[in-house]
């Protein structure tokens, strides 16, 4: 299934924007798993939109209701199924999208290959809407693995040309807690500021603006993972790209790794309090596509948002011919600043299924 992925732990997305609930089928989580609920939400709410003039105004409570797999608090080890009600839908904003495509939008596609029968009201199942039920998932995985002294943090590291400090050598887990208790996930608030005006100033233009998020987990054991196409690069790169917007993801120094030498990029090996580390982290957190024991540090790369207010040059679908299309409704001038969570869940559900497959002694 294309909404789907995971080996040991089966992660199944489904629902549309404007259907009546959007949810998660995960199957494959161990049982016994206490999962504090509060917590999730708290997770949940840092994805939420309209909670600032910088998203959308679409406004959701975005509480998932748990049908299965949680008994008296704790994973019993069947399927693990939520739901989270849609409640705030403008479809009558989307009326003349049946005909009209929009620009960087699957709208086209999805009509090609459905052949008219999608429904792409809100972007259908194609929707950020989708990244809610996702992170149910990714939270769970995110307290299982704590538990376990692994831990993931991101923030955003970029918007257009302004860019945050990229994660320390070492984060920690008080690092990723402060982060996340922000309004605006940054490490340095003056580049966080400046960023927000990026915002602001495309959406006084009828536009949108791109960014990255940075992504660390620490506390991985050295081992995990294979090579060739089972790495964990390749794995985490395929269940992100997923999601929605996603244009580019790179590991450790990724593409500026290209405009080195050996010399500069290599990460030399050290012993310091009797483990084997390296002296930079380079190559992320993984060589061969197994785990170093290093920090994993990856980068994801989001798209402006293809909604934007100003005319645009589209097609109608049953003239077949050149017209224009001026989008309504709300949307996202940037959508990344509210994909940092997204970014660290679709990363905890990866993390936890390889260490589930491989059994490092951890379960």
């Amino acid at each position: 299934m294309s909404s789907e992925f995971g080996k040991i732990l089966k992660v199944s997305v489904f629902g549309q924007s404007h259907g009546a609930a959007v949810g998660v089928n995960i199957d494959g989580l161990p049982a016994g798993e206490a999962i504090d609920l509060e917590e999730l939400q708290r997770f949940l709410d840092r994805r939420r939109p309209g909670r600032n003039p910088l998203s959308t105004a679409r406004s959701e409570a975005d509480t998932p209701e748990i049908l299965s797999g949680l008994e008296r608090g704790r994973t019993c080890g069947a399927p693990l199924c939520a739901v989270i009600r849609n409640g705030d839908q403008h479809s009558q904003d989307y009326s003349e999208l049946a005909d009209k495509p929009r620009p960087g939008h699957a709208d086209y596609t999805a009509w090609v290959k459905w052949k008219g029968h999608a429904d792409m009201r809100g972007g259908g199942h194609f929707s950020g809407r989708l990244t809610a039920p996702l992170c149910v998932a990714g939270g769970i995985a995110r307290q299982i693995l704590a538990r376990r002294g692994i831990h993931i943090g991101a923030h955003l590291d970029s918007v257009g040309m302004v860019c945050d400090e990229h994660f320390p050598l070492y984060p920690t887990p008080e690092l990723f807690e402060a982060v996340a208790a922000k309004p605006f996930p940054v490490l340095d608030d003056v580049s966080g500021a400046q960023m927000q005006e990026a915002i602001r100033e495309a959406k006084m233009a009828l536009d949108s603006v791109g960014g990255v998020v940075e992504c660390s987990a620490i506390g991985l054991p050295a081992g995990l993972g294979d090579p060739m196409f089972g790495g964990v690069e390749n794995r985490l790169a395929a269940a992100l790209f997923g999601i929605p917007a996603v244009k580019g993801v790179e590991f450790g120094a990724g593409f500026s790794a290209a405009a080195r030498r050996g010399s500069e990029n290599n990460d030399p090996f050290v012993v310091e309090n009797g483990q084997i580390r390296t002296q930079t982290n380079h190559a992320g957190g993984a060589l061969g596509g197994i785990t170093t024991g290093m920090p994993l540090v990856l980068r994801a790369a989001f798209k402006p948002t293809s909604s934007i207010a100003r005319e645009q040059q589209t097609v109608s679908l049953s003239a077949r011919d050149n017209t224009r299309l001026q989008i309504h409704g709300r949307h996202d001038p940037c959508v990344a600043h509210r994909a940092v969570p997204v970014v660290e869940a679709v990363t905890a559900v990866v993390l936890l299924d390889l260490l589930l497959e491989g059994n490092h002694g951890t379960f």
